[in-house]
């Protein structure tokens, strides 16, 4: 056997031996006789597996070469065509779209066919892979699927028109902020019926002169505490000219209240304290009626309104105020912003507008005569009940200023005949006889019709709307609201009546 085995072929012997030929060694590697081929036997061996290996190891190699291992295999690539068969149907609307270019007449078609196909799957995945394979055939040979020319063509059309026709939904816009380059848009405006007006009860007017009571105390300390367990005499007088005079009645009203007071009690006989303050109470409701007069704010539609007032006097928070007072008369309101120079001015009215929910047109840094031409035309455009023009704060003494209100007035006679029809000053009521001053040097600028005193609350200098009265009794200006608090319904019509018990009572 070993002769056998040492003997060469004639092949072998022409080709010089090779280092690396295993059998030119005489020996057998053991990794190249370990296995049978299946296990990395060459195939140029020349010897039997029988002749090299024991029957343990042929018996545990022989399961590999079986031909069922390589079977399955070939057979695993066969499913595979069907896996990237659902990959075509996302390209497949790119290669189709260039087709209908050529034809022109429906250059819609391939987006609509690609909607329709991917309707048309979503409903049943079960044909998903059925309907991609039909659809990568019919591209492959050229011709449009039956799913992709389905008919329902019109309702892929008619989808996106009711999202075209929701865009241009007006939406609401309460308390929003409008620029004077808006200007007016005729919107229906729900006017509120006559149910929808409030009147005061007779419960919240009560808490109304409560509250007026409580903000005239220390003008009303310094006076009617006078008149308890006192005698009617010369040093009862002296002490009620001074307590007049401290409130800030002024010298002239003053002398005028005394002499008509001392009048009364020498003529009706008046021997008690309590009859002497009765009698002042009812001089000083005198004086002050011509000064309550209600505005009529259905003199116009719109009603225009125009704000002015020193710095600080309380425009805008007056006319937040004021909105709400109309809102409850039944009236709707329309502010603007015409305060362009004051810092945080519109935001401040267009809270106020948020607040009464209540339109605002205004203009960064415009002119405030534009701004008040744009709301008096959106007023008018809207059917708006009022509108009030909110102004800057000015001195009498600022002669550019005072100019200004009246191109103001000017321009908003010619954005409607007859506005502005109010035209409001608004008084602090702490500045006292500063108050007399103001509503000259206003009412010489700009006629005024009407007045509305803020701060009355905590104020010691109650008496200079007296003093007011008292120097207006030739031509009157009425005062339409006061306020005495910072509530948005601490701003109330005026009453002489009211007032007068405020100081006296």
């Amino acid at each position: 056997m070993f002769g056998f085995l040492r003997r060469k072929r004639p092949s072998q012997a022409e080709s010089p031996p090779s280092p690396d030929d295993p059998a030119s060694s005489g020996t057998v590697p053991p990794t190249a006789a370990a296995a049978p081929p299946s296990l990395g036997l060459p195939a140029q061996s020349l010897y039997p597996p029988e002749m090299l290996y024991p029957a343990e190891v042929l018996q545990q190699a022989a399961p590999e070469p079986q031909p069922s291992a390589p079977e399955p295999k070939p057979a695993a690539p066969a499913p595979q065509p069907p896996a990237p068969a659902p990959q075509p149907p996302a390209p497949e609307p790119q290669p189709a779209a260039p087709e209908p270019k050529p034809a022109a007449p429906e250059p819609e078609s391939p987006p609509a066919e690609a909607a329709e196909a991917a309707e048309a799957a979503a409903p049943e995945p079960e044909n998903r892979t059925g309907s991609a394979e039909a659809a990568a055939a019919a591209l492959r040979a050229g011709e449009p699927s039956a799913e992709a020319t389905a008919e329902p063509v019109h309702e892929a059309a008619a989808e996106p028109a009711p999202e075209a026709a929701a865009e241009p939904a007006p939406a609401a816009f309460y308390g929003s902020l409008y620029t004077a380059d808006v200007l007016a848009r005729p919107e229906a405006i729900v006017l509120p019926s006559g149910d929808a007006i409030v009147t005061l009860t007779q419960a919240e007017r009560n808490t109304w002169v409560k509250r007026l009571r409580e903000g005239m105390s220390r003008t009303r300390g310094n006076l009617a505490g006078l008149f308890s367990n006192v005698q009617v005499d010369d040093a009862l007088f002296d002490e009620l000219e001074t307590a007049l005079i401290a409130s800030d009645a002024g010298v002239a009203t003053t002398q005028w209240l005394m002499q008509r007071l001392q009048e009364r009690v020498r003529r009706e006989r008046l021997t008690d304290a309590e009859q002497v303050r009765l009698a002042l109470r009812a001089l000083i409701v005198d004086l002050l009626m011509p000064l309550e007069k209600p505005m009529d704010i259905d003199a116009a539609e719109p009603l225009v309104m125009m704000i002015a007032g020193v710095n600080g006097a309380g425009k805008t928070t007056s006319i937040g105020k004021l909105a709400h007072h109309l809102q409850r008369e039944g009236k709707s309101i329309l502010l603007a912003a015409g305060d362009t120079f004051r810092a945080a001015a519109r935001e401040q009215l267009a809270e106020w507008g948020s607040r009464n929910r209540v339109d605002v047109i205004a203009q960064q840094g415009g002119d405030p005569a534009a701004v008040a031409f744009d709301a008096v035309h959106a007023g008018r455009a809207r059917r708006t009940g009022i509108v009030i023009i909110d102004t800057a704060g000015r001195l009498p003494t600022q002669t550019h200023l005072m100019e200004e209100l009246r191109k103001i007035r000017r321009v908003v006679a010619k954005a409607m005949e007859g506005a502005p029809h109010e035209t409001l000053l608004v008084l602090d009521g702490n500045t006292g006889q500063n108050m007399l001053a103001q509503v000259k040097a206003f009412d010489e600028a700009v006629p005024l019709s009407g007045l509305i005193v803020t701060k009355l609350d905590g104020t010691a200098k109650g008496g200079a709307l007296v003093a007011l009265a008292f120097t207006r009794r030739e031509r009157p200006i009425p005062v339409y609201f006061i306020g005495v608090g910072e509530k948005i319904d601490d701003l109330q019509a005026f009453s002489a009546e009211e007032f007068a018990g405020a100081l006296l009572d």
